[in-house]
């Protein structure tokens, strides 16, 4: 069977700690979107693993593949490979031959793009890590795919068609100098030739290039578990997100389809496990209705004038919730539990089971609220509008749940050992999404979780 594993809300919901919670019952894990700007951190034995492209599954010693809805930055694949045997893991990584292949003048064409959005306000806040622009050229038939980088005729055939695109948007279109660059490199044929033709040698001799809708079928075929892992969140998919404050890739459920070669059937007949934060975060622009104060230059309007009261409860969820980028290190913005954006959410992939991370930092608090419905024009709306700018005009209808104490989390086993308050407050949850809580997160180690269901054993 299948298990998938989808943010609910603007990534950082934990989805890397639960495909590692739920690691055991499978043998491969698989990205099925996004690249190395996908933050996911996992945390084993006290030892804190931080991931951007690699497959959380790999801590656990599972097969760990890239899919050929991922884009690539062959650099970033073998530094964390490097580093993970350096830390005495084995990992066993495989990348689709049709994935397609971040090089670097899609990095440095994204910090130029920000930079000139950021002119009108406009910008997305992107990792600057070249992804957007990585898939641009996969919708514009001029990307680069992995099985390209292991033929170099190939391979200098579609470098020699699409860089000199590239340098005449940088001059033509920017107004800006290739030598006056810090890494001109990035837009000279030979170099790039050089550069990922290696990268293809090195793919090759480890054996990591594979057809990935056969691999994955032979997999299953053999009677293996596939769990497949999304990249960042709902609230951020190309189609079903907050566009355009959204990524390049689809982190739903369907994206696992497309993302991989398998049929929605098979997909859609596993189980899916919506993560979800017990509270709101958000890193860069775009509206956020249940928001607590604000971040400077990511929030629109925001003068630092929120209340003190709101500030100082805002900084204390940012500060025991570590709501920092895993990638980025900015600091997040922070916000009570957005119940319409979960319905949507729960639509969207169709979730047969929940996992809510993060209990244990709403603690110790004397309420705790969530977002239950929006306002918009006077009507009462259980669910997202359609458009960025409608949702950005909504007001959020709060409900106010009585606070939990601030046990020792380590004690937390089993249901019955969660604070009353909290059971109300994800009881709750479970009631308005018609889905069962699979797991309820209680601090960051693989062990402070409480499992409620293992979705291998339904």
């Amino acid at each position: 069977m299948t298990v998938t594993i989808v943010g609910s809300q603007l990534g950082d919901e934990g989805k890397g700690g639960v495909v590692d919670i739920y690691g055991d019952g499978a043998d491969v894990v698989v990205r099925y979107q996004g690249g190395d700007n996908a933050g996911h951190t996992v945390v084993y034995g006290g030892t804190e693993y931080k991931l951007s492209l690699v497959p959380s599954g790999v801590v656990r010693g599972k097969v760990g593949v890239l899919g050929n809805g991922c884009v690539v930055n062959p650099a970033t694949l073998f530094d964390e490979i490097a580093d993970l045997r350096e830390r005495g893991l084995d990992p066993d990584v495989r990348v689709a031959e049709r994935a397609h292949v971040i090089l670097p003048y899609h990095r440095v064409l994204d910090g130029i793009e920000e930079e000139v959005k950021s002119e009108s306000d406009q910008e997305v806040g992107t990792t600057g890590r070249g992804i957007g622009p990585t898939y641009e050229d996969k919708a514009g038939r001029r990307g680069v795919r992995v099985g390209d980088l292991l033929d170099p005729e190939v391979l200098r055939e579609r470098l020699e068609y699409v860089v000199p695109q590239k340098r005449a948007l940088v001059e033509d279109v920017y107004g800006l100098s290739i030598d006056d660059l810090d890494d001109p490199d990035a837009f000279d044929v030979d170099a790039l030739f050089e550069e990922y033709r290696e990268y293809g040698e090195r793919l090759a001799e480890q054996g990591m290039p594979v057809s990935c809708g056969d691999f994955l079928a032979d997999a299953i075929d053999d009677g293996e578990q596939v769990m497949f892992e999304g990249a960042q969140g709902t609230l951020i998919d190309i189609d079903h997100g907050s566009y355009p404050y959204v990524t390049s890739s689809n982190p739903t459920a369907g994206g696992a389809t497309t993302g991989t070669g398998l049929g929605p059937g098979l997909i859609g007949d596993g189980e899916i496990i919506g993560i979800v934060k017990g509270y709101l975060s958000r890193v860069g622009s775009g509206p956020m209705p249940t928001e607590l104060a604000g971040v400077e230059g990511q929030t629109a309007g925001y003068d630092g004038d929120a209340g003190e009261e709101e500030e100082e409860l805002a900084t204390y969820i940012r500060d025991e919730g570590g709501e920092y980028g895993t990638v980025t290190g900015r600091p997040r913005r922070v916000g009570w539990l957005d119940v319409p954006m979960l319905r949507h959410a729960t639509r969207v992939s169709g979730f047969t089971g929940l996992a809510v991370n993060h209990v244990d930092v709403l603690a110790g608090m004397d309420e705790v609220k969530v977002g239950h419905s929006y306002t918009l024009d006077g009507e009462e709306l259980l669910t997202m509008p359609s458009t960025t700018e409608r949702w950005a005009r909504c007001e959020a209808n709060l409900r106010t749940f009585d606070g939990w104490p601030d046990v020792d989390w380590d004690d937390v086993d089993d249901w019955a050992d969660i604070p009353e308050n909290a059971r109300t407050y994800l009881r709750y949850l479970s009631d308005e999404l018609d889905t069962d809580i699979y797991a309820v997160g209680t601090g960051p180690d693989r062990e402070d979780t409480v499992i409620l269901q293992d979705p291998y054993d339904s």
